[in-house]
């Protein structure tokens, strides 16, 4: 997980961007620091969906076999 000061500073040169525009240096890090967040998120959807079991109104898992096949890989369920 990003942390909450790099969040910040995300957020930081987002409103200057807007505003007033980055330097280059500004730029270089704002792309930096997205690509930092984008793996993050992407790492954590990624552990979510492998995690999770899908059932239909009947009880019966519908599950989609590419993240069946996952899970027993790495023996989850």
């Amino acid at each position: 997980m990003v942390s909450k000061e790099k969040l910040e500073r995300i957020n930081q040169l987002a409103k200057k961007a807007k505003s007033t525009g980055l330097t280059k240096e500004e730029a270089k890090e704002q792309s930096k620091l997205r690509g930092e967040y984008l793996q993050s998120f992407r790492a954590s959807m990624r552990e979510t969906i492998e995690n999770v079991r899908v059932f239909d109104p009947n009880g019966d898992e519908v599950t989609p076999e590419k993240v069946r096949k996952i899970q027993e890989n790495k023996k989850l369920h």
